[in-house]
């Protein structure tokens, strides 16, 4: 059956050092699979739109099916593609990338083979002079994945996002979201963002990215996101972690701030994708913004309080439906 919604992003094979818990050595990662998670909280019908190399372990892509995701889309390359990603968190919010020889050493942990010859990652503005290695090509999407009423782009480099886009909307997927990646949040990329703005149905960054991209103009979160939804954005999803989110209705004005679920912190790793695709569900489903943004909200606060990708699908039943009932009373328009 065509999918209803695709994600499309970036795929990784994580190796992750936890606030708590057992590490995670060489596991399924990457944005479009923490947002499929938090999507199947809530709904169904899901493709994944991205490319791997021919290293990448079969048995995960079977896993994916199990879980009702369908994997068409997902371009096997015939050669290695590296996707390693390494994370260690110092305490419970802090984030490194680099020298996981050091980390593993101050864990007491044997080294993986998994990691042997890692490249460290490097910054780097984002190069629109080709697009990523990973990131899916036109030429790659399923035929059956543009009759899909929605579309989520997963921190996808700009070339990436700004070719994907309009053929989505020419194929009339009729919601079209947005997770920037910071390498082009920058002020100087304004009139090229003013272009990926252009006909989204949300963009939802970060407050550090949103901050990045209007530094040294205004401190006032509410006057960037008007800023964007200015440029034809229908709304603006600011997520700003434990403080929960700030949505801006383009259209009404109007604006919201919505506190995060108090649930109990283990990992972090790919909260903001996870709550990404609640958002998309919870969209899809009522077409409100703030019931969407309660929907993302629970995906995210699930996501949390345990590691790796597929541990949100193994919640209690009416869980998800509980938490969204108990923040219904607490968010407060502004």
């Amino acid at each position: 059956m065509e999918p209803t919604f695709v994600l499309i992003g970036r795929l990784r094979r994580d190796t992750l050092l936890p606030p708590s818990g057992h590490p995670l050595i060489d596991v399924p990662g990457g944005d479009p699979l923490y947002a499929a998670a938090g999507l199947t909280v809530w709904d169904k019908g899901l493709g994944l739109l991205a490319r791997v190399g021919e290293d990448y372990p079969h048995e995960w892509l079977l896993t994916f099916e199990k879980h009702g995701w369908d994997r068409r889309g997902i371009h096997i390359l015939p050669e290695h593609l590296d996707l390693r990603f390494f994370l260690a968190y110092t305490d419970q919010i802090t984030v490194q990338h680099t020298n996981p020889v050091a980390h593993f050493a101050r864990l007491e942990l044997p080294f993986p083979k998994a990691l042997l010859g890692y490249p460290p990652p490097f910054e780097s503005r984002d190069d629109r002079s080709a697009p990523d290695p990973a990131a899916p090509r036109l030429t790659e999407i399923p035929e059956d994945y543009l009759s899909a009423r929605a579309v989520h782009l997963c921190s996808p480099d700009y070339l990436t996002a700004s070719r994907m886009l309009p053929v989505f909307a020419r194929a009339g997927a009729t919601t079209r979201t947005l997770d920037p990646t910071p390498d082009y949040m920058h002020p100087a990329d304004w009139d090229d963002l003013r272009l990926l703005f252009d006909g989204l149905t949300a963009f939802l960054p970060s407050e550090q990215e949103l901050r990045a991209l209007f530094w040294g103009q205004t401190d006032d979160l509410w006057a960037m996101a008007e800023a964007v939804a200015a440029c034809g954005c229908e709304l603006v999803i600011v997520k700003r972690g434990a403080r929960g989110q700030l949505l801006y209705d383009g259209g009404s004005k109007k604006r919201w701030e919505v506190p995060a679920y108090a649930a109990r912190l283990a990992d972090p790793t790919g909260v903001g994708a996870s709550f990404c695709g609640g958002f998309l569900a919870g969209y899809q489903k009522t077409y409100d913004p703030l019931q969407a943004v309660l929907h993302g909200n629970v995906s995210a606060s699930m996501n949390i309080e345990g590691s790796g990708v597929f541990h949100v699908l193994e919640a209690l039943p009416g869980l998800a439906q509980a938490r969204l009932d108990s923040l219904a009373g607490v968010v407060r328009q502004v």
